[in-house]
């Protein structure tokens, strides 16, 4: 099997794929000595080398050599005979004479390798994408010095005006005819090279605005590498180029007509400008849910600040001010904001000096204690609240450049925040930042984002942001994501497919009330979130709660399954609720489903979920089969025994679950053939089977409106509907069970019931549940984005795809990088396995793990 750092290679796919399929790639260089340079192979530059100057000859055959030594190396490691190394001797004879000819060849190679990979994966590893771009900055940077000793070598024959510097110049330079003189010569070295100093200005610009845009997304929960190091070096290395080439315009005086000096004085000017400008960023983001009154921190980071400000006597100050979404946008214009703008917001000690930090190599400004005191609302559009409202945080400072005391003025946005003044105004203004960070787009006018998005995208962006808050390693899985999308789009179709392709609306996400409920797709999804972290993480990390599924298919998993079946799933009426369904018999001995009432984070946070249903002796196993002590038994919490040091005897809350009257027999609803949901355990995985004689109604046209599967308030659930079981709590003095048989009617309630569902929105105070730390480790013992051996059948002989907010960066990436043989990263399947955590296996009518391609 491969291991994980050959996946995240192109060669480690590439050594997957059948030989035959490759055969072809491998004539004028044999693949057994392919198969000897490896990985090695795709991270040296040469499909970065293009043309046959100086610079690509010295550069071809530095190769060479490193080429000849690697292989020479790996031969012996992995202990191959003397033929191997008498050919890799032959080879280098050969190439020696045209080291350009070797970097076609392996250009070639690795062109028709990548062609290959996406043919069979349809995408290439991340990790090359990045090893790519890295490859093609810090080449053209060593041409760009190359140049510049290029031009000096120049300036001095100039100077020297003896035959040796002339023979040095046409060694040095290729010019377009025999008879162009030195100082012609000088001014085109000249031209092309600032021309490449701004190509290469643009690369570096692009990373940054790479790296904001991922910053944006952790906010969702994507992983984010925020070490600045190396945009700061970057930045660096072509100040100091801007530098030389500077110094080398001022001494071609004489051979530089004034028109075009100043030409290329004002293009280098420019390249400064901007890179100045643009390098100085928001390293650590205000909070984008910001409360008034409530004090927060951030801090700037200015990447060129070392070299402009270090020996300055007096450090400028930095000033955070609230701006609009209006001023944000005049920012963004070329003559700036307009003028007399008023300030949407009184912030406190918002003013800090920059600081040099010797030891940390870093110019920087923290703001420890703001403080937003008010807001002052702008004019809405249309129907949009205050928690649709953003705002932002500009950070302006200025300061004089250069011996001619040229002002600069450095402004950085931070991301979009909504303010709110109460915590109920938390769940509504959350929502807006989710969508603004999932879907903006890089360079857009200040705050605009699409009011439409794939579904695609959406379920990619619901999954990251329940791993993040959750805090595990597993992710929602296909099956989760058919029931929210018939939960987002009112529709009960049972396929994935017929979700694939459509897209869902802000509207949609946060401002229309869900049919027959009454609260929104996110404050219902938000208040799931809520409950899992706080109560349910280790249950959830160890693959023991369904959770996202309707209570009519949970009808349909169970009516087939012994008695005492029972699974967990999250309360589809209420806010922040899960709830056990299970199977029990009627009066004439066939099955009925019941749903106990959901339990909310305060119900958890009396007794656990977990010694709730040791508490229920009618619970016996976990769908489909797993004993529920086998299933739960790290989740219970352990009961003293005996008298404690003190000398009483321990008290002990436990759960009953009371019915008034035995179960009707109802009539039948479901078809005979079921789905089932299997949660795999082992290995952890879920798969759902739909029959295609399925496809007509499971469910009716609108499921809300099945008055047999209704929560109803809890008056009516002991009058009305007597099946709807009500759970108590109540007091025993030892451990022994105290509750009445199941089938007993209880004589009055117990002692506490379960909260109204107003409790379970999520409370500015934090429920610590009580087992909430049993089971820390187990669901941290991976990191984000692993997976866990035997998810899938020969689950390594598949990358990783791309998720769709990593495409998006990957085609910034891909711009210019002349991926003639890998073609478009092409569409991906919807939310197939991730670097950010496990997904099911895509899934229609039928079940895909039999599939030949699987």
């Amino acid at each position: 099997m491969p291991s994980k750092h050959q996946v995240m290679s192109l060669w480690g796919l590439v050594s997957q794929m059948p030989p035959e399929k490759l055969q072809r790639l491998y004539v004028d260089f044999p693949h057994h000595l392919r198969h000897l340079l490896g990985d090695w192979l795709e991270n040296q530059p040469w499909e970065f080398l293009v043309g046959s100057d100086a610079f690509c000859c010295n550069m071809a055959s530095t190769l060479l050599s490193a080429t000849v030594q690697h292989l020479q190396t790996s031969a012996r490691k992995q202990g191959e005979g003397s033929a191997i190394l008498q050919h890799i001797s032959t080879l280098e004879s050969i190439y020696q004479r045209d080291p350009l000819k070797l970097v076609a060849t392996f250009r070639q190679i690795l062109q028709g390798e990548k062609k290959a990979v996406m043919e069979q994966f349809r995408h290439l590893p991340m990790p090359f994408h990045w090893k790519q771009e890295e490859l093609k900055f810090n080449t053209a940077l060593q041409r760009l010095q190359h140049r510049v000793g290029e031009i000096r070598l120049l300036q001095e024959a100039l100077q020297q005006g003896t035959e040796a510097g002339q023979v040095s110049l046409h060694s040095l330079i290729q010019t377009p005819a025999n008879g162009t003189e030195p100082s012609e010569a000088l001014a085109s070295l000249l031209q092309e090279t600032v021309g490449e100093l701004e190509a290469v200005k643009a690369l570096v610009l692009k990373r940054i605005q790479i790296w904001k845009r991922q910053q944006q997304l952790a906010g969702n929960g994507a992983p984010f590498d925020e070490s600045m190091t190396l945009l700061q070096e970057r930045c660096e290395s072509l100040v100091d180029i801007y530098s030389q080439l500077q110094q080398e315009v001022g001494a071609a005086v004489g051979e530089l007509e004034p028109k075009n000096r100043a030409a290329l004085i004002s293009r280098l000017d420019e390249v400064l400008r901007t890179l100045v400008t643009s390098s100085f960023l928001v390293e650590k983001q205000p909070p984008q849910v910001l409360k008034t009154q409530t004090k927060f921190s951030a801090g700037v980071r200015f990447l060129l600040g070392l070299r402009f400000l270090g020996a300055s006597a007096k450090l400028p100050l930095v000033r955070a001010d609230m701006v609009t979404e209006k001023q944000a946008r005049e920012l963004s214009m070329p003559q700036g904001p307009g003028a007399g703008a008023e300030s949407t917001g009184e912030i406190t000690n918002n003013t800090v000096p920059l600081e040099i930090s010797v030891s940390g190599n870093c110019c920087s400004a923290l703001f420890k204690n703001l403080l937003l005191k008010k807001i002052k609302r702008c004019e809405r559009k249309g129907t949009e609240s205050v928690t649709e409202e953003k705002c932002a945080v500009l950070f302006s400072t200025s300061f004089t450049l250069g011996p001619n005391k040229l002002p600069i003025q450095l402004q950085a946005l931070s991301l979009p925040l909504v303010v709110i003044v109460h915590g109920n105004q938390d769940n509504n203004a959350k929502a807006t930042i989710l969508w603004d960070n999932a879907f903006s787009e890089m360079d857009r006018v200040p705050f605009v984002v699409a009011e439409r998005v794939p579904w695609e995208k959406m379920c990619e962006t619901l999954n990251l942001k329940f791993m993040a808050e959750v805090g595990t390693n597993q992710g929602l899985l296909q099956e989760h994501f058919l029931f929210l999308a018939q939960k987002i789009f009112n529709d009960n179709s049972l396929s994935i497919e017929a979700f694939q392709h459509r897209s869902v609306s802000w509207s949609q996400f946060n401002k229309e009330i869900l049919l027959g409920r009454g609260f929104t797709f996110w404050q219902w999804f938000d208040g799931v979130l809520d409950l899992t972290k706080r109560c349910l993480k280790s249950y959830w990390s160890d693959r023991l709660i369904i959770g996202f599924i309707s209570k009519q298919y949970v009808t349909s998993l169970l009516l087939n399954e012994p008695d005492g079946t029972f699974l967990l799933r999250f309360s589809d009426s209420e806010i922040g609720g899960i709830t056990i369904a299970h199977v029990i018999r009627g009066q004439d001995g066939s099955p009925q489903i019941e749903n106990i009432q959901p339990f909310s984070a305060k119900d958890l946070s009396i007794r656990s979920l977990g010694d709730r249903i040791r508490d229920l002796a009618q619970l016996k196993n976990l769908y489909p089969k797993k004993p529920k002590d086998e299933a739960f038994r790290s989740h219970y919490k352990h009961e003293q025994i005996g008298k404690d040091g003190r000398g009483y005897v321990p008290a002990t809350i436990k759960m009953t679950v009371e019915r008034d009257q035995p179960l009707p027999t109802p009539e039948p609803q479901m078809p005979t053939m079921v789905p089932t949901y299997d949660l795999g355990m082992p290995p952890d995985s879920m798969t759902m089977q739909l029959s295609p004689d399925m496809v007509p109604q499971v469910y009716p046209a609108h499921s809300h409106s099945m008055s047999s599967y209704q929560a109803l308030p809890r008056e009516e659930s002991v009058n009305v509907l007597r099946a709807f079981q009500e759970p108590h709590l109540q007091m025993s003095p030892n451990l022994s069970d105290m509750s009445l048989p199941f089938d007993q009617t209880h004589p009055h309630r117990g002692l506490l019931s379960c909260q109204p569902p107003e409790h379970a929105m999520s409370s500015p105070e934090s429920l610590l549940c009580s087992d909430v730390t049993m089971r820390e480790d187990s669901c941290l013992s991976q990191p984000v984005g692993g997976f866990t051996p035997g998810t899938w059948v020969d689950e390594d002989m598949f990358p990783h795809l791309l998720p769709p907010t990593e495409q998006d960066l990957t085609k910034l990436l891909l711009e210019g990088q002349g991926e003639s043989g890998g073609g478009s990263l092409g569409a991906q399947p919807l939310l197939q396995p991730s670097s950010y955590g496990q997904s099911g296996i895509s899934m229609s009518h039928l079940d895909l793990r039999a599939n030949p391609s699987w």
